[in-house]
């Protein structure tokens, strides 16, 4: 996906530029077997793929070499996922070609839906006896949030990046706030403190999120605030739209108040539009996940935050957005016995430590605070965002959530980002839109 190389990354990532001929079922992983029903799958090697960030190829390789030691007749052979526009072009290309690999290590939950209606992705829930427990049991209830219509898991829930407010602490300071203690709890609370800002000339914008049109920003302003506000509700629910709730509006208002007050700005930044304007002091705070202190550390004085909410909530109630990445099993993958067990042993509990030493990323497991102890105990800015990854949400696993979502930014960039305009009249015609797709 385009989020992975910009939200994922520890550290710059460096593009592997690979021909998609030479993956999936054409090499050793796609022709050492032929699948079966339900207790006759076959064993035998596979192909994987992984993202480019090269903290996850470390990781990965080191997986793979692991493995391979152990299993000569099942050997692994992995990549990064081959250049092209977007991961799911490349993967959606793939499953038509049906040269998949047997697991990609980058698949995006939002593309499930539809690289499912391909028929390219298996259904893990009725293919492995072991499946529902497995998953449930290290990811807890955040697995139900990755089923699709009929209930199922065709994703392993894998890692989650928890998006936290970090906020400057000199721009604070300047502006006679407490940086140690921001009093951040509320929306009134970062309304006063953009106000502080303001007056003070402390910095150009509080807050200076993605101003572009594209869907994808949503999850840089409003979901991970509304996440916050509501208590952990998707976007969609039960296929209904479900921002124009009392929680939904009040965020509504917060963000169309902080860009009719000047405190953001609707212009697109010229530089990095993600964490560009936080890292260049341009904007006073900042939304992101724990990769966040890669691309700050060294520009930035900063603090990190729960986001907050019209009433102000605690920090162990307080939800937010995921930004996960899963693992699919690809149905044109041969041996997919294999492919299950490896998934499994890619994800336990030594694998999942290391890819959070390796890369920052935090698996999407119930026990991270105990899994990870000596790894907060060595790195206390990471703990916030361990405790956070039980209430991560992420993006709802409905068929056509592009469309819908750009429907919604629609209506955002007309009355939100413009300061003026009927929220509630506005929004009820974008969520009356968004349900008439959904049925």
């Amino acid at each position: 996906m385009r989020r992975s190389a910009r939200l994922t990354a520890l550290a710059t990532a460096a593009a592997v530029v690979l021909p998609l001929a030479a993956c999936g079922s054409g090499g050793d992983g796609g022709d050492g077997g032929t699948g079966g029903a339900e207790g006759s799958l076959s064993s035998g090697p596979i192909d994987i793929w992984y993202s480019t960030n090269e903290q996850e190829i470390a990781w990965g390789e080191q997986v793979v070499e692991a493995w391979n030691a152990e299993h000569p007749d099942e050997k692994v052979s992995a990549q990064a996922i081959p250049a092209g526009s977007s991961s799911e072009d490349v993967i959606a290309a793939s499953i038509t070609a049906g040269n998949t690999p047997c697991l990609v290590f980058n698949t995006a939950p939002a593309a499930v839906p539809a690289f499912q209606k391909q028929g390219g992705l298996v259904n893990l829930s009725t293919t492995f006896d072991d499946a529902e427990d497995y998953v449930t049991g290290r990811s807890g209830a955040a697995a139900d949030g990755f089923r699709s219509a009929d209930g199922d898991l065709y994703q392993l829930p894998w890692k989650t990046n928890p998006f936290m407010l970090y906020y400057n602490k000199d721009v604070f300071a300047a502006a006679g706030l407490d940086a140690e203690d921001p009093q951040l709890e509320t929306y009134d609370d970062v309304l006063a403190a953009a106000q502080a800002i303001k007056d003070a000339g402390a910095a150009d914008f509080a807050i200076y999120p993605p101003a572009t049109a594209d869907y994808t920003n949503v999850n840089f302003d409003f979901y991970p605030f509304f996440l916050a506000n509501s208590g952990g509700t998707q976007f969609i629910e039960d296929g209904k739209a479900t921002f124009t709730s009392d929680e939904g509006l009040e965020t509504l208002e917060f963000w169309q108040t902080l860009y009719a007050e000047g405190f953001s700005s609707a212009e697109a930044y010229s530089g990095d539009m993600w964490a560009g304007p936080f890292a260049d002091g341009v904007a006073a705070m900042g939304v992101a996940g724990p990769w966040g202190k890669a691309q700050f550390d060294g520009k930035v004085n900063y603090g990190v935050v729960p986001l907050p909410t019209a009433a102000g909530m605690t920090a162990d109630e307080t939800s937010t957005f995921a930004d996960s990445k899963n693992i699919g099993l690809y149905s044109s993958c041969k041996n997919q016995q294999t492919a299950w067990d490896f998934l499994k042993f890619a994800t336990n509990d030594e694998n999942d430590l290391a890819l959070l030493e390796t890369t920052g990323q935090f698996p999407t497991r119930t026990d991270v605070p105990e899994l990870a102890a000596d790894f907060l105990a060595e790195d206390p800015f990471f703990e916030p965002f361990a405790s956070a990854v039980p209430l991560a949400v992420d993006v709802p696993t409905v068929d056509g959530l592009a469309e819908k979502m750009q429907i919604f930014r629609d209506a955002w960039s007309n009355v939100v980002q413009s300061g003026t305009g009927d929220l509630e009249t506005t929004f009820g015609e974008a969520a009356t839109t968004i349900d008439g797709l959904s049925s």
